[in-house]
């Protein structure tokens, strides 16, 4: 992976979007989703890996948008 991954992660009442390791977030946004999809874009640019949170911190899913070190097998 190229770029830092994104992080969809509760922040202040509301969702954010935070580079991996950063203090300060990129982004805040009113819904998860819309979180998500700004998230989405940052990875695609950078070629890294969104991680979606749950709101108790949890990691709901995560997405990969560059060069998957375990890319999946085609399914027969």
């Amino acid at each position: 992976m190229s770029g830092k991954n994104q992080h969809v992660v509760p922040h202040n009442g509301d969702w954010a979007v935070r580079g991996a390791g950063n203090q300060r977030v990129t982004s805040t946004h009113a819904t998860q989703a819309e979180a998500a999809a700004a998230a989405r874009q940052i990875a695609i640019n950078q070629q890294s890996e969104v991680v979606i949170h749950r709101p108790n911190g949890q990691i709901r899913g995560r997405d990969s948008y560059g060069n998957d070190p375990s890319p999946r097998v085609a399914e027969i």
